[in-house]
């Protein structure tokens, strides 16, 4: 980094004088009051805790984290345009523990940020990238007040920050932008003076539902796919650009999938396909499958959460889901993609459609815990091995071989203290194994 940081101004996004194509339409539409924000009232509506530090200058530390295009720089930016702070920028994919040390060396420098008129402000993008050894440079500073950091990630910062500087933090999640949301904006661009008001667009709405549905709530993608869009496109005789739907297709292309298997959003997809599996919604799951599969999952790493879904959930209510389910993992694996979607799409279904019980999991819980902490107990001497020289020891003596018995069922002791893990439900096949189970008990 080189001193001339030291002498830079708070970023604001650009004034539309000096011809309205300069800077990104995304850019120049960058909202300079809070009114001019469109979503995220959960943390910006009136009252809110994050409106009020931002509209009394007094906003401490915080990460904000969410999808890409959701407005996380577009607020770091207005903070920093009107916060009375030094203000420094940096993508922490390119800074080092070098640019923190001059910019905490700065703030020192005024004094430690004590004074109202001395604090620095430090608008650090991307910090999921930052390593331990760099976040622990940041956590004096941030504890001392003598910077004001403002963190922006696409990540779980749960995940990614260590817990010392989170703890610092004001953790602000920004959610994915509502098709309401976006075409507020979408509105904003085709008239305002700072966006492509002087092009003269002239969309259909077809064109428009087809840019606000396929951009993924990223109101950056949005924009910029319009402005392409606008740019391109020759006027007509009447002097307006007319976007079809045709346009707007060439445009935004293939729509985007937010989805990293290095990411928490693996975890959040792949927890939405169990959930929709366990709760019975067969589109539901075969969405996300779909989903997964077309990011460029890994299908046995699909498969295998089936298979513990068909016998955590589904379990003995329907005994077939697992068989069902460890078919499609082997053929899944023979096949491959793309003909495993349709292996991986059907078992899913079958899964979800299945009566549920979870019964089965519940008894090993609850068989674990009583382990671990509950009455120990010795294996029966009848029911001990009585090969090599267990019958001179008494194994096995006295054990009674269902088989030789009517119905294939004796009573005989089976672990010492009995204690009932396995209650059946009342779904599918374990209505059958409840009743079987009461009748060998003697229970009405």
């Amino acid at each position: 980094m080189s001193d001339s940081l030291f002498d830079q101004k708070p970023e604001e996004a650009p004034e539309p004088e000096g011809g309205p194509l300069y800077a990104p339409l995304a850019a120049r539409l960058a909202p300079k009051h809070l009114e001019d924000f469109s979503g995220q009232e959960h943390i910006l509506g009136e009252g809110k805790l994050l409106r009020r530090a931002i509209e009394s200058d007094n906003l401490k530390s915080a990460v904000f984290f969410g999808p890409p295009g959701a407005g996380k720089t577009a607020l770091a930016r207005y903070i920093a345009s009107r916060a009375n702070a030094k203000t420094f920028d940096l993508n922490a994919v390119m800074a080092g523990v070098a640019d923190l040390k001059k910019i905490i060396e700065y703030s020192r420098g005024l004094g430690g940020g004590i004074a109202q008129n001395q604090r620095v402000l430090l608008v650090l993008d991307e910090i999921h990238h930052f390593n331990r050894t760099q976040q622990d440079v940041l956590l004096p500073s941030v504890e001392k007040g003598e910077i004001i950091l403002i963190g922006m990630t696409t990540e779980n910062p749960f995940f990614y920050i260590n817990q010392a500087l989170l703890s610092r933090f004001i953790v602000v999640e920004f959610k994915q932008l509502s098709p309401d949301s976006l075409s507020l904006i979408f509105d904003r661009a085709l008239t305002a003076e700072a966006g492509l008001k002087a092009l003269a667009p002239a969309v259909t709405p077809e064109a428009r539902r087809y840019l606000v549905e396929n951009s993924s709530g990223d109101a950056r993608r949005l924009l910029n796919a319009l402005e392409l869009a606008v740019i391109t496109t020759k006027p007509g005789a009447d002097g307006k650009r007319v976007i079809d739907e045709a346009v707007a297709r060439e445009s935004i292309q293939r729509r985007s999938l937010r989805y990293d298997r290095s990411s928490d959003e693996h975890y959040d997809h792949i927890s939405a396909f169990i959930k929709s599996m366990r709760g019975s919604d067969p589109d539901a799951a075969v969405y996300w499958l779909a989903k997964m599969l077309e990011a460029g999952e890994d299908p046995r790493f699909v498969a295998r959460r089936i298979l513990i879904c068909a016998s955590e959930d589904v379990g003995n209510a329907n005994p077939m889901a697992l068989v069902q389910a460890q078919s499609a993992f082997n053929a899944a694996q023979v096949l491959g993609m793309p003909e495993a979607r349709i292996i991986l799409a059907q078992a899913a279904i079958y899964v979800a459609c299945s009566p549920k019980s979870n019964a089965s999991y519940l008894a090993v819980n609850e068989a674990q815990a009583e382990v671990n902490s509950g009455v120990e107990r010795a294996v029966p001497m009848h029911l001990r091995d009585a090969s090599k020289d267990g019958k001179e020891l008494g194994h096995g003596q006295g054990y009674k071989y269902p088989h030789d018995f009517e119905g294939h069922y004796v009573k005989q002791e089976y672990m010492p203290d009995h204690k009932t893990f396995y209650r059946p439900t009342d779904q599918g096949f374990e209505i059958e194994i409840g009743k079987r189970l009461k009748r060998l008990r003697g229970e009405k």
